[in-house]
């Protein structure tokens, strides 16, 4: 079955739900949902907006618990960085520091056994949710054509030695993705886009949501939106190796105009190269 995914205003985040079909079972008196937001160091802005995240919890008015979750990393420690959304949290959405879980489960990840958190390997609804990024310098194009909301998924791992995985990292994203049964909503916040060409980095604003229950096929748009081929990704390419979900544009119905907002982030990120450009020549 062809998958759906809804690119809306970033104000429309209940819209793009009805447009993907309604959350089906994900959203019970019965079933705690889990997000996993994504966010290195917190200066940086590049992460979901605390709008977005407000919007998530909204949708899931029936689950008596919403757990917003992250890990320590060499940024420092996951609940201090999960602060960048204090303004969403209260009794009922609540930050969780995947480290400081004292319960946790062994799970094979690219060859080595990895304690998860026991929230992630329980019966639950898994959000994933980040931001749409484009880098190229060296070393760094490669892991940022990982992906956005399935390159999130290396904030599981519980300790801060997440680099470990990067030389097979599509490999132990997609195995932390089986390992939690699957991301049932993602959701790629294109309020902003991030670009960098060298050391230069800027931002554009689509001001859009993109948003679907299979999470490969919101990959695939989000790639298309910043002017990536989903087809050469190696993180997606590992999904489609293992039969999981779909990344060809061709077979996913996109509901909404993500041709518009391409050009807008390519023109963007042309700018921003040429600029670079000229003045390396010394045309500035």
């Amino acid at each position: 079955m062809e998958p759906t995914v809804a690119v809306v205003d970033s104000d429309s985040f209940s819209e793009a739900i009805d447009l993907i079909g309604g959350l089906r079972g994900l959203n019970t008196p019965n079933r705690r949902v889990v997000v996993k937001v994504g966010i290195y160091n917190p200066e940086t802005g590049i992460c979901t907006t605390v709008k977005a995240l407000n919007a998530m919890a909204a949708v899931f008015d029936k689950a008596s618990v919403v757990r917003v979750v992250e890990s320590d990393s060499g940024a420092g420690p996951g609940l201090e960085r999960l602060q960048v959304w204090a303004d969403c949290f209260n009794d009922r959405v609540v930050p969780f520091n995947l480290s400081d879980d004292p319960e946790t489960r062994e799970v094979e990840v690219a060859g080595e056994r990895v304690p998860f958190s026991h929230i992630l390997l329980e019966p639950n609804t898994f959000v994933s949710t980040h931001v749409p990024r484009r880098y190229e310098e060296a070393g760094d194009e490669d892991l940022m054509n990982m992906g956005f909301v399935t390159k999130n998924l290396l904030g599981l791992i519980l300790d801060t030695k997440k680099f470990r995985f990067h030389d097979q990292l599509p490999t132990a994203l997609i195995d932390m993705y089986e390992a939690v049964g699957g991301i049932d909503l993602a959701v790629l916040d294109a309020t902003h886009v991030f670009l960098g060409w060298k050391k230069k980095r800027i931002s554009v604003s689509p001001k859009l949501l993109i948003v679907g229950k299979d999470a490969f096929a919101v990959e695939a748009v989000g790639a298309h939106l910043v002017g990536f081929d989903p087809l050469e990704m190696p993180v997606l390419q590992e999904a489609q190796k293992r039969g999981l979900g779909v990344i060809n544009l061709d077979e996913i119905n996109v509901i909404g105009d993500i041709e518009s907002p391409k050009q807008m982030v390519l023109k963007a990120f042309r700018g921003l190269f040429l600029k670079k450009e000229r003045r390396a020549r010394g045309w500035d």
